[in-house]
């Protein structure tokens, strides 16, 4: 008996109600602002792209859509498209797209076997010139290298094998936005059509059996008609050759063979009005921006709770900015509709966002990447979070979805900076303070609000994974209460020690505590109520107060500065003994 190779002994072990391929990294150079270091971007359900404005975000967006374009005028460069505006040979605009997929359909040459049993195929390609399609190339994993042959042979079969795109720009005219509300309903509809069956037990759906129909008519109307082409190629060539010798003309009556081209049961130019109740009703194009994003979100939301059917195309949203335009009131269940979307299995969604409130940490599906400017201005990426490596455990997921619902600006420490977590609200209010009145001095400085000892560790496990220096700072509280029992605030110091004994944490933490509390170590005694208000007047009528908040802020920042009265830089629980 042949021994089964290593694609065939996976493909028998997958059961029926295959998944549908999902994108697993995007590697794009010399592309747009994108220079000659690749930008890799790695894919999950939802990616959050951060970072400055004109870092090149958007472009990393376009650039799915432009390699899902391929086989029409879409897919065609334009020279501003090009590094600097020049085509240089050394630097032509490459794009390497990787899809995973669950069946050995495309052959095994293209599969490349992931440990997990999932198949990985690569593709890329490569522009030489913005009036030409581009060299697609498929990667033979059998030779170890790019091929000519492509995975699944033409532009538009290998494009029906991957996720649909569904861009939508920043600022696209009312228009654009209006179809691309449109386009997300109808490719619904559409899919709903592509499953009817009149008998359950045929093997193609009636959609299928009508493209085959029509597919066949095509054929044969011109092989009827090619006996009457050539006369006609003929007869023209004739009189064109004595006004333009040599010249002669070919009539291309090859049938379309795209799907989406060959038959739509729903009519062509459909639209979506709104307007009052009794009143007159209007297109989309015609509302207002905020009307339109609102619009866009309630597509999105049915698309997300609808009933998703097997074998349908997976979709990608490409969504620039999703808060722009939008009421503070709506932005969150406009984040929640993003997050749900890939709940059915068939969407993933890649933003780009200024806005902290579209980050939700506690989620599993999550990927945060910063792209930005470095050396030579050079556009770059670095995966901030992923769900897999943080290992954040259930209440590390509960304490930060607590977060995000107290205070929505609190991820805003992905969008860079040097980072201090602090346990409480007194903390954040008076280093804010300091950050206010010496801007330039503390302009990158973010200040993270753990609104609590139990959450400062969850908070760590995220930052761990993208800040290459942190510190926490807390109350080191007492070892009894004023009953004379046991304080649980104590006990949170051991949970915050165990933060130095994550992975990569060596180097990378400073624990620093106040005793035994932030008002008693800096202003002498503590406020029984309104805290945070009763720092911020201190503050603001006393010099001296204001002075010891900002020493105590620079030693958070640099260990080197003098360490303030009444604090102590820790590394274990022995060291806070003398407190009690």
């Amino acid at each position: 008996m042949a021994k089964k190779s290593a694609v065939s002994e996976v493909v028998s072990l997958i059961e029926e109600g295959t998944p549908r391929p999902r994108l697993h990294k995007l590697i794009i150079q010399n592309f747009r602002s994108i220079g000659s270091t690749p930008v890799e971007i790695e894919l999950d359900d939802i990616v959050v792209l951060v970072g400055a404005n004109n870092a090149g975000k958007s472009s990393i967006l376009r650039a799915y859509e432009i390699v899902m374009s391929h086989g029409s005028s879409a897919g065609k460069l334009n020279i501003n498209d090009f590094p600097n505006g020049i085509v240089e040979r050394e630097a032509l605009p490459t794009i390497e797209l990787q899809t995973i997929v669950f069946s050995d359909a495309p052959g095994e040459r293209w599969l490349g076997v992931q440990a997990n049993g999932e198949f990985l195929i690569r593709e890329r390609w490569i522009w030489d010139s913005p009036t030409k399609d581009p060299m697609r190339q498929g990667f033979d994993v059998q030779k170890g290298d790019w091929d000519a042959q492509v995975p699944w042979g033409a532009p538009n079969v290998a494009n029906a094998k991957r996720p649909r795109p569904h861009r939508i720009d920043a600022f696209a005219s009312p228009d654009a936005q209006a179809n691309e509300i449109i386009n997300l309903i109808s490719s619904l509809l559409k899919e709903r059509v592509q499953q009817i069956k009149s008998d359950p037990a045929q093997a193609l759906s009636d959609y299928e059996l009508v493209i085959e129909k029509i597919k066949l008519l095509q054929t044969k109307a011109v092989e009827a008609t090619e006996a009457e082409v050539a006369s006609i190629e003929s007869e023209i060539t004739k009189y064109l050759d004595r006004l333009f010798p040599n010249h002669h003309v070919k009539f291309d009556a090859k049938p379309e063979l795209d799907i989406e081209k060959a038959y739509t049961p729903f009519k062509t130019t459909a639209d979506l009005l709104m307007g009052p109740k009794d009143g007159y009703l209007s297109g989309i194009a015609n509302q207002g921006s905020g009307a339109r994003r609102t619009l866009l979100w309630a597509a999105l939301k049915y698309l997300s709770e609808a009933k998703d059917r097997e074998g349908t195309r997976p979709h990608v949203l490409l969504l620039d900015e999703p808060e722009i335009c939008l009421h503070p009131s709506a932005i969150r269940e406009a984040r929640a509709v993003l997050y749900d979307l890939p709940q059915t299995g068939n969407w993933q969604v890649m933003i780009t966002s200024h806005s902290p409130i579209f980050i939700d940490l506690s989620k599993d599906n999550t990927t945060i990447i910063r792209v930005y400017r470095g050396e030579g201005n050079e556009v770059e990426s670095t995966t901030l979070y992923r769900p897999t490596r943080a290992k954040l455990d259930d209440d590390d997921k509960k304490n930060l979805k607590m977060l995000n619902v107290c205070d929505p600006y609190v991820n805003e420490f992905f969008f860079g900076g040097r980072q201090i977590i602090v346990e409480g609200d007194t903390e954040y209010t008076a280093f804010s303070i300091i950050r206010d009145i010496y801007v330039d001095e503390y302009k990158d400085v973010q200040i993270i609000r753990a609104r609590g000892k139990g959450i400062i560790p969850s908070l760590a496990k995220v930052l761990l994974q993208f800040s290459k220096q942190f510190t926490i700072l807390h109350d080191t509280d007492s070892p009894l209460t004023a009953a004379g029992k046991g304080n649980p605030a104590w006990g949170m110091n051991g949970t915050i020690a165990s933060v130095l004994k994550l992975d990569n944490a060596e180097g990378r933490v400073r624990l620093v505590a106040c005793r035994t509390c932030f008002e008693t170590a800096l202003f002498g005694k503590e406020s029984k109520d309104e805290k945070p208000y009763r720092a911020f007047v201190r503050i603001q009528n006393d010099a001296e107060s204001a002075e010891k908040v900002k020493a105590l802020l620079d030693y958070l920042l640099d260990a080197s500065k003098p360490k303030p009265v009444n604090c102590l830089e820790w590394t274990a629980i022995e060291e806070l003994d003398e407190v009690g």
